[in-house]
């Protein structure tokens, strides 16, 4: 048949204090014969020879040197990890590391370490680094540093050109700074109120200037709304137009009196 259905009571009893260990124990045990020495020491994975798996990035494109295999940068790896020791070991106190990882074609071991004087990684077996024009440009960059700095050593007049333009290139650098300087003071004293108040003048000023044209406009209207033109006194033109006007006058008086005498 079927069984019975476990009740509250027996939930109770499971539940009770001491019925059941911690779950989170921050103490461990340890009975009065407990000998500490008893236990096996881990092994130094730093001692040489030793290694521990890691995951590793690819930090360059490769190709393998047994199937031809392209692996670019950034693909990540199952890699085994050890120290370098020997003359090689170090550089300048900073520690060297060798890394193996494996072809993902025919899984052929390829070999690689770091380089700190360079910043970068040496493949030393298993594949071959991919051509990368930015290294080949800090290179010739590097190599025409040298070159340069080997002229100036040798030829004096160039050496003081040099030095002649480096201190140019740092007065102007200095000259840069300085107003950027003094720009950043003169809107660090910059007071909001102030602007505030300038602000209120210019409106303040604006709304007279419209106030005094609306009431020049009202003026002239009431004037009788035209402009008398003026001509400028001893003006030459003004004069041939008097002279032109009283030609006109005399025309035409003449051509009237000749009409009266006809009729």
């Amino acid at each position: 048949g079927r069984p019975p259905r476990r009740g509250t009571a027996h939930r109770r009893e499971r539940t009770a204090p001491g019925a059941m260990g911690e779950r989170k124990v921050t103490n461990k045990y340890y009975p009065p014969d407990f000998d500490p020495s008893i236990i096996p020491k881990r092994d130094n994975w730093r001692a040489p020879g030793k290694q521990i798996k890691i995951r590793f990035m690819l930090p360059m494109s490769i190709q393998c040197q047994t199937c031809g295999e392209y692996m670019y940068r950034g693909k990540k790896f199952n890699a085994r990890k050890e120290d370098c020791y020997g003359p090689d070991g170090d550089y300048l106190g900073i520690r060297i590391y060798r890394f193996y990882i494996r072809c993902v074609s025919c899984c052929a071991e390829v070999c690689m370490r770091t380089d700190p004087k360079n910043s970068d990684y040496v493949v030393e077996r298993g594949a071959s680094r991919n051509f990368e024009p930015w290294k080949q440009e800090s290179e010739l960059n590097k190599k025409i540093a040298e070159i340069r700095k080997e002229t100036d050593e040798n030829d004096t007049m160039a050496t003081l050109e040099t030095r002649t333009k480096e201190s140019k290139r740092e007065m102007e650098i200095l000259d840069a700074l300085q107003e950027i300087q003094d720009q950043n003071n003169r809107s660090a004293k910059v007071d909001t109120a102030d602007i505030i108040a300038e602000r209120e003048a210019r409106v303040r000023e604006a709304e007279e200037k419209a106030i005094k044209d609306e009431l020049a406009q009202v003026e002239f209207k009431q004037k009788g709304g035209y402009v008398k033109r003026l001509e400028p006194s001893g003006s030459s033109d003004s004069e041939a137009r008097r002279k032109r006007r009283a030609q006109n006058s005399i025309f035409a008086k003449t051509k009237r009196e000749n009409e009266e005498g006809k009729d």
